[in-house]
Formats: C-alpha cells, sequence, structure tokens
C-alpha cells in the first residue's frame, strides 16, 4: 500500500471521529439547554405581572417561609457537621470493636428518605403513641398536665433531615481524611499537640473543604425537601410553590416563590466558593495514610455509642416501627393496588434511570472527544439540577409544556376540528423530563469519572486500528467502565423512587407511585397503610447502598494500615 493511500486512510479516519464529535457537542449543547429549561421560565415569570398576588405572600406568608428556611438550613448544618465529622473521625484513625461493620453501614441512613422517617417517628411520639401513652400510665398524668416535644415543628422536621443527610459530610470527610499525610499528624505530636488538640488544630482544618462540600450537599436536600416539612405542618418554601400551584392555580406565584427558593440555592453554592476561596491543601509525604489506634475501655464504648446513634436513630429504629406497623394492622395487605403503585413506581425509576446513563455517557464522551468551552461548558450546566428543588423543576417544565399542548390543540382544533388534549402534561414524559434534569448530575459525574480513569492512549490505538468513535465506546471503553454504568444507573433509580415533590405536582391523573401513595396514606393519618409503600421504598434503596457502601469500605481497607498502638 502506497504512502499516499495510507494518507488517504488516516484523514477518512480523523474525518469520521471529527464528524463524532461534532453529533456529540451538539447533542451535549441540546441536553444542557433542555436542563436549563426550567430555571429560565421560573426566572421569566419573576417579570410577570401578578403584583397583587406578590404583595399578598410578601405580606402575610413570605416573612414565614423565610424563617423557617434559615431555622432549618441552621439546624440542619449543625447536626450534619456533627454527626459526619465525629463518626467519620472514629471509623478512620481508629480501631475500636464493630469499627469495620460500622464503616459501611454509616451510610444507610442515605436509604431512608427524610418524610418517610417523619411518619415512623409521628407514630411513636405523638400523643396517642407508645412513649406518652407509657408516661401517662406510669405517671397518672392527664393532657396537659406535662411537657413532651412536638414531633411537628421546626425542631422535629431538622431532626428528621440532619439524621438522614448526614451521610452525606460523612462519606466526603472519611475520604478527606483518609488522604491526610500521616506525616503532619506526628509533627504535631512532637510539637506536643495530644490526640484532641491535633484534632481540632491540624485534622480539622485540613478537611475543612470536604467538611463545607458535604454540607452544601445536604442543605441543597433541606431546601428542596417537601415531604417532610409538608407532613409536619411546617411553612417553607416548597410548601408555598405546591399551595400555590395545586390549590390557588396561580402558577406566577408559584414561580415567583420558586425564584425566591432558587435564590436560597444559589446563596448556599456561593456560601461554599467563598469559603473555599484559594484554598489548597496537598499532601507532600507520599502514599503514606493514617495509622489507626486502637481504644479500649470507656474511650471504645464512647466511640460505638457516637457510631450507633445515628445508625440506629437514622435507620434501624425508624424501619422497626415501620415494620411494627404493617405487622399489626390487618387491613394493611400487597394486593393489586399495591403491585400497581410498585409497577409505576419502578418503571419510572426504571426507564430514567436506562436514559440518564445513555445522555450521561453522550456528554461524557462528546467532552472527551472533543475537550473545549463548549462541551465544558455543557456538561457543567447539566451538572446544576441536582442543586435545583423538584418543585422548581415542576414549575418550570409544566409551564412550557402547558403552553406547547395548548398551542398544539388549537392548531390541531383549528386545521383538522381535533382535540389532541395534553398530550405531554397529562403523560409520563414530562414526569420522566423532570427526574432527567433534577438527577442527570448524578449520572454524568458517575459515567465521567469512570470514563477518566481510561487512558487516552486506547482511544489512538483504536483509531490506528480503523475502529471509529462508537465502536471504540462499545468494544473498548463499555467493557471497561461497566461497573461505573452499573453504579450511574443504581444511584439513579434510587434517587427516582424517592423523589416526592416533582412527582406529586407531575404526575399524571389517576397515576400513584409507592412515594406518593405513602405520603397520602400519612396525611390522612393513615400511618399503618403508609408503612408497606414506605418500607418498599427503604428496601429498594438499601440494596444499592450497601453494595456500594461495602465496594467503598474494601477498597479503602487495602490502603489504610491498623496498628496496635494504644491512645486516650
Amino acid at each position: 500500500m502506497t504512502e499516499m493511500t495510507m494518507n488517504g486512510i488516516r484523514r477518512l479516519r480523523s474525518g469520521a471521529w471529527l464528524h463524532h464529535a461534532t453529533l456529540l457537542t451538539a447533542i451535549s449543547t441540546l441536553i444542557a439547554l433542555l436542563v436549563a429549561v426550567p430555571v429560565i421560565m421560573v426566572m421569566v415569570n419573576v417579570f410577570a405581572s401578578n403584583e397583587g398576588a406578590w404583595s399578598h405572600l410578601a405580606s402575610t406568608v413570605l416573612p414565614e417561609y423565610i424563617s423557617n428556611t434559615l431555622w432549618l438550613l441552621a439546624g440542619v448544618s449543625v447536626m450534619v457537621i456533627f454527626g459526619g465529622v465525629a463518626t467519620a473521625w472514629l471509623v478512620t484513625m481508629c480501631r475500636f470493636p464493630g469499627r469495620r461493620w460500622f464503616e459501611w453501614a454509616l451510610i444507610l441512613p442515605l436509604a431512608m428518605p427524610a418524610y418517610i422517617m417523619a411518619y415512623a417517628y409521628t407514630d411513636l411520639l405523638q400523643f396517642t403513641g407508645p412513649i406518652q401513652t407509657w408516661l401517662r400510665e406510669i405517671t397518672g398524668w392527664q393532657a396537659r398536665e406535662y411537657w413532651f416535644p412536638e414531633i411537628r415543628s421546626v425542631g422535629g422536621a431538622i431532626t428528621m433531615l440532619g439524621l438522614v443527610l448526614y451521610p452525606y459530610v460523612y462519606l466526603v470527610v472519611r475520604a478527606a481524611f483518609l488522604e491526610q499525610s500521616v506525616g503532619i499528624i506526628e509533627v504535631g505530636r512532637s510539637l506536643g499537640l495530644g490526640s484532641w488538640a491535633g484534632f481540632f488544630r491540624i485534622a480539622l482544618p485540613l478537611a475543612r473543604p470536604a467538611i463545607v462540600a458535604g454540607t452544601t450537599l445536604a442543605l441543597m436536600e433541606t431546601l428542596a425537601d417537601f415531604g417532610t416539612v409538608s407532613y409536619f405542618a411546617v411553612p417553607t418554601f416548597t410548601t408555598g410553590i405546591y399551595r400555590a400551584w395545586l390549590s390557588l392555580g396561580d402558577r406566577v406565584a408559584a414561580a415567583q416563590l420558586s425564584a425566591t427558593l432558587l435564590g436560597f440555592v444559589f446563596a448556599v453554592l456561593l456560601i461554599e466558593r467563598v469559603s473555599r476561596g484559594r484554598a489548597r491543601f496537598h499532601s507532600t509525604t507520599g502514599r503514606k495514610r493514617p495509622v489507626r489506634h486502637q481504644l479500649r475501655g470507656i474511650p471504645a464504648l464512647t466511640a460505638i455509642f457516637i457510631c450507633s446513634v445515628p445508625l440506629v436513630l437514622g435507620f434501624a429504629l425508624p424501619c422497626g416501627i415501620l415494620i411494627n406497623m404493617a405487622w399489626g394492622d390487618a387491613s394493611v395487605n400487597l394486593g393489586p393496588r399495591f403491585l400497581t403503585l410498585a409497577f409505576n413506581s419502578f418503571a419510572l425509576a426504571g426507564v430514567t434511570a436506562t436514559v440518564g446513563v445513555l445522555l450521561a455517557l453522550a456528554m461524557a464522551y462528546a467532552l472527551r472527544l472533543r475537550p473545549g468551552p463548549l462541551t465544558l461548558a455543557a456538561n457543567r450546566v447539566a451538572g446544576l439540577g441536582y442543586a435545583i428543588p423538584g418543585a422548581i423543576i415542576a414549575i418550570g417544565i409544566l409551564v412550557p409544556v402547558a403552553r406547547l399542548d395548548n398551542a398544539l390543540d388549537a392548531w390541531m382544533r383549528a386545521h383538522f376540528d381535533v382535540s389532541t388534549g395534553l398530550l405531554l402534561t397529562g403523560s409520563i414524559v414530562a414526569l420522566v423530563y423532570a427526574y432527567l434534569v433534577r438527577f442527570l448530575t448524578v449520572a454524568l459525574q458517575t459515567v465521567d469519572a469512570g470514563l477518566t480513569k481510561i487512558t487516552l492512549s486506547m482511544d489512538d490505538a483504536a483509531r490506528t486500528l480503523g475502529v471509529g468513535p462508537v465502536g471504540t465506546l462499545m468494544r473498548v471503553h463499555g467493557p471497561l467502565m461497566r461497573g461505573s454504568l452499573l453504579t450511574a444507573g443504581l444511584l439513579v433509580f434510587v434517587d427516582v423512587m424517592k423523589e416526592l415533590p416533582a412527582t406529586i405536582v407531575m404526575r399524571p391523573f389517576n397515576f400513584d407511585t409507592l412515594a406518593v401513595q405513602a405520603y397520602n396514606y400519612a396525611a390522612d393519618e393513615r400511618l399503618a397503610e403508609a408503612a408497606i409503600p414506605a418500607l418498599a421504598i427503604v428496601a429498594v434503596s438499601v440494596l444499592p447502598l450497601i453494595v456500594l457502601s461495602r465496594r467503598i469500605a474494601n477498597t479503602r481497607r487495602q490502603t489504610v494500615p491498623d496498628t496496635g498502638k494504644q491512645v486516650l
């Protein structure tokens, strides 16, 4: 084969790769625009004419929305920081009985949605619940003769959210502690710093970026929560958006409340960015990892207690309460209605997970083939969806989709005298769209992390062998990142199963899911009947989390040495 022929083949191969890179860049840009649509529509409605309704909201409920939201953010911040940092430090730096089990089990409260925990603790702590009933029996007290904490309050909502969201801080802070050099700790000891002083003056400041990042994730979930605050009758922006849209039918007021809530989201993100500043922390002593210290006696029991409290209160006890409620009520059954709800939930979660992984793969591959400002900006815009509460996404999607449906129906009536009805608004298409906007970033980050671990030399080798971009993705990248793709799908699946506000607002008529059914039963004070769908959500969510957390723990265990050195 002549040199001229070889050059021609190379040009054809390069042209094929360039064509696919251009196509994927266009797809990536389109996906980013679709993700940005809800935010754009919400911001557009801020300037809509609705002065009467807005002034009424500002003079009546808006101050309460702001006050409750600020209290929630402050309270949840304290809980997740204390719970996440304390447990992360103990399982990372110490050895005590049960440490290896706590290392992966402490992530399990993520499988328990806060609104489901709220149902369980309400049954336990309300006036007619077993604790107050037992208290009145042994003391002889009557109603209003004693004080008992009110679970349906701002404090109750803070407690529920803090118990289920502390794993966000635990995960990232544990990783930060593992990455800290043992040399730094040893230098502190040589300067006379004990265990506690070394923790507060060395380890904690170095882990500050991780603490802030994990707390930010928890606060995003707090702002997005609807089920807990609604069930506890705590007025916040999410309950106000729901009420304005479904009860009052005022889309402009709902959009304006959404814009205000979006301002809180951006404020939290800005605080996280400012707190990080230009600080950078690097390890300068190689790959050496912290040495765990043996705890015995009272210190060991204290460590077990500290790790057990969030796990018991955030997972074991609520599960036990739900199982007891479901087991003790004869009216609870797994009939055709439950099977229909389970099928609806699994179908929505499965479709969203599949489409989400495919879209994430397209965006991550576009960035790999053509790393530039356009593809990078598209990936970052698509990644903003997770920071947007489901209520905002629902309002931002329903407004343009409803207009599109009405315009299409009017055109069909005018030209063909046929009514199309609500083709998009009345189907699961818009609901899946909302899920994708909300959770695409979960799949994108996981897929991108798996793809970046594959060296670019494999792409070059495939190109020289005449394999195109699609063939390289299917035959080279796909098998290598099978675990990342499965992980991304599982994470999106679990998030969709737990999502409540977007599902309530956007679900088609006469179409419910396990999350909606649990919320409806609980709102009607039928807690025993709400237990079955709630347990189903937890069971589906906990299995992937166990697999993932054990994998993380096993990976970390291979890199961290243990020592028999006794401290404290």
